[in-house]
């Protein structure tokens, strides 16, 4: 180890005399290139292997770790040829003993020997009758009474905070920290390694990261973090990476809020005529929270600065009554206004709900969708059906067809993004930039606990749709067991027979080797014996569009009375008259998806009915989310109990929220944490707008991903 710190953040990995060829090649084909990105690599989780239990007190399949002196040792062979100590308590030298195998670790020979005093830790089992551990991990202790104080001591968390242990002290006797596999280096290797790093770097590096806690120095956070002494403090050293790294992302929200108010953008609300007059067409009153929407829309699009706002809802809350009032207002004011849909049937539903709701207007409509004709563009038009392409206004809907340069939209003035999570962050920002600074109406149909709103859209104005409209059945949610499927026939046959129709959903399209989860086509062929009077329709994604087309006309017009599908029909599919949504394997889904599911019945005035089809035992912890469905119908609250199970970093995903990679995913579920870091973000850029500062010159160069006029290179 070396004698003075004297690493860096930039020291290159293969400037280290410690790290061999093959590990140094291991670790660039991982993209670790420097001391700074193998100390990024945070901890997965922890091993307590502090404690040293008596062997008279211990128990089948529990993990321990055991001071142990050894007494013999060789070479054995049964099925296959391993390495075997016998060892016991020094205390007890007669007492029982604990036989420590290694497999397939011949070098383990070549410096364990007889007499010596190990630490081991591993997971004990009694095999024909003798305490036996396979593959522990272990580490020598050179002399037996210090190596009893440094246990203790380890084990009472004495090591100061920033401090790392004795070296025989990586690997047992304390907590440890396991990683995520490396492919070429072992567990072990890397702890290692991540040691001699630590003991090497110098507490006086700097960082490229903004320092959020200058009084909590990185270094010493650093060795907290990977090699804690006890659990307050891994956890005071997570906070303080977890406040850096909601600083990175909330300093980037407040940024791009800066940008879209700088911006000059389109007035796009103006007397509001074709809105007042379909309100006014409407056989319904909107709700108070429609209303107030509606209002919150209209004056972010009166203002000469960009709107950016986000319209949440629960499912049937009327979301897209809201938004096109937005579109109508946009039309008014001469600019296209554009509805971008993450599926061909949810986009086509607009499509023919808009051509509905304004048939009495001289309104331009199109529709734009893929896998159509052989531009694999198709674009319908109401009332005039013309294909022709110009600057004329319109309302546009279409799918991520829209994203490619020769479809998109001139003339663009509001570009509304329905079921957002549905599209990339990149593929948004393509979709908006294709007008002059458009205004843009983000909708969710999937209910976002508060922390997570500040976190993914904190660079938006929130409207939240909190009622539902009146005149709409009551949804039942009840869980059933397989073995519950003749009760579940008749009650379907019965449903069916009254006139109604149901949903039939699986996890999957086809049967599948690696699962014996219930599939659409399987499921199609066993209904139709089931229910042999009835007519039943198949919709799944592998179908193309004309057929989809077909089925879902079919659907909507009654033809098809039971619809099996796959999670195709979980957004935008809209039939009142379905009052079942029977889903198999229900445990399969997350909890949001299953509400987004059930969201498709209780449309219409009559009684609607979910079945959640899982044969989870009562103590599974699966059981727990579907026993929630029951008890709630409130996406809000079904939100946060989601978060709650499953945790921040599954909830949200990278791919789509823009996050990127999150390490420390206990971030997004701290409301304090987050103003803070939000706090912190604004006041710099209060005191320095343009980031020229020395102090916050690793904030600009960050912000390259994020140009904007007013910082240049």
């Amino acid at each position: 180890m070396e004698s003075t710190p004297t690493l860096l953040p930039t020291t290159a990995l293969e400037d280290l005399p410690f790290i061999s060829p093959r590990e140094l090649k291991a670790l660039h084909a991982s993209s670790l290139t420097t001391v700074g990105d193998l100390l990024r690599i945070v901890p997965r989780r922890y091993e307590d292997r502090r404690t040293s239990p008596p062997l008279s007190s211990l128990a089948n399949g529990e993990y321990v770790c055991l001071q142990l002196r050894i007494y013999s040792a060789g070479w054995r062979i049964s099925y296959k040829r391993y390495y075997e100590l016998s060892a016991g308590e020094d205390q007890h030298p007669q007492g029982p003993r604990v036989l420590l195998r290694w497999f397939n670790m011949p070098y383990v020979a070549k410096f364990l020997a007889v007499g010596m005093l190990l630490s081991v830790y591993g997971k004990l089992r009694s095999v024909s009758g003798k305490w036996t551990i396979c593959n522990p991990d272990f580490e020598i202790l050179d002399d037996t009474e210090q190596a009893g104080v440094r246990l203790a001591a380890a084990a009472m968390g004495e090591s100061a905070p920033g401090t790392l242990p004795a070296p025989q002290f990586i690997h047992t006797g304390r907590i440890v920290p396991i990683y995520r596999s490396v492919a070429g280096i072992s567990a072990r290797a890397m702890r290692t390694l991540v040691y001699r790093l630590l003991a090497a770097l110098n507490p006086d590096s700097v960082w490229e990261d903004y320092d959020t806690a200058p009084s909590y120095p990185m270094a010493c956070a650093l060795r907290d973090l990977h090699f804690p002494a006890d659990e307050a403090t891994s956890h005071k050293a997570r906070l303080r990476f977890a406040l850096s790294e909601c600083f990175a992302r909330q300093f980037a929200v407040v940024w791009r809020r800066k940008q879209t108010k700088a911006h000059h953008g389109q007035i796009t609300a103006t007397t509001n005529y074709y809105c007042k007059e379909l309100l006014e067409s409407l056989p319904f009153s909107l709700t108070a929270a429609q209303l107030r929407c509606i209002e919150e829309i209209r004056t972010d699009m009166a203002q000469p600065t960009p709107m950016n706002r986000l319209l949440q809802g629960d499912v049937g809350s009327g979301k897209t009554l809201v938004a096109l009032c937005a579109m109508l207002m946009c039309f008014e004011s001469g600019k296209t206004a554009a509805l971008i849909a993450p599926t061909q049937i949810l986009a086509e539903q607009h499509y023919r709900n808009f051509c509905r709701l304004l048939r009495s207007m001289d309104i331009r409509i199109s529709l734009r969708t893929s896998d159509r004709s052989d531009d694999s563009v198709i674009q319908l038009d109401y009332p005039d059906q013309s294909a022709r392409q110009d600057t004329s206004p319109r309302l546009l809907i279409g799918t991520h067809t829209l994203l490619f340069p020769k479809n998109r939209p001139t003339n663009l003035g509001l570009a509304v993004i329905d079921e957002q999570h549905k599209f990339g962050v990149a593929q948004r920002e393509r979709f908006i930039r294709s007008g002059n600074h458009p205004d843009v109406l983000v909708m969710t149909a999937t209910p976002i606990p508060r922390t997570l709103t500040l976190t993914i859209y904190g660079d938006l104005d929130v409207s939240v749709i909190d009622e539902l409209p009146a005149g709409r059945g009551e949804v039942t949610t009840a869980l059933r067991n397989p073995r519950h499927m003749k009760r579940i026939i008749s009650f379907l046959h019965a449903e069916l027979a009254a006139g109604h129709q149901a949903y039939v959903v699986s996890p999957l399209i086809e049967k599948s080797e690696a699962s014996d989860r219930a599939s659409a086509i399987a499921e199609q062929l066993r209904w139709r014996e089931l229910l042999p009077d009835a007519t039943i329709g198949l919709l799944h994604g592998h179908m193309n569009a004309q057929e989809k087309d077909a089925v879902m006309s079919s659907f909507r017009s009654g033809d098809i009375q039971l619809l099996v599908a796959t999670t195709v029909v979980e957004v935008g599919v809209d039939v009142p008259n379905a009052t079942v949504m029977l889903i198999n394997d229900a445990d399969s889904f997350g909890l949001s998806q299953l509400h987004q599911l059930r969201g498709r019945i209780g449309r219409g005035s009559q009684k609607s009915y979910c079945i959640l089809l899982s044969s989870v035992p009562a103590n599974d912890p699966a059981r727990e989310k579907l026993e929630i469905l029951c008890n709630s119908t409130n996406g809000f609250e079904i939100a946060e109990q989601d978060l709650r199970l499953r945790g921040p970093g599954d909830v949200l995903g990278t791919a789509q929220s823009g996050l990127g990679a999150v390490q420390f995913p206990e971030w997004l579920a701290d409301t304090r944490l987050i103003y803070r870091a939000d706090k912190l973000a604004s006041s710099i850029l209060q005191q320095d707008p343009t980031l020229s500062m020395p102090a916050h010159a690793a904030l600009r160069r960050r912000m390259q991903d994020f140009p904007d006029e007013s910082v240049t290179s």
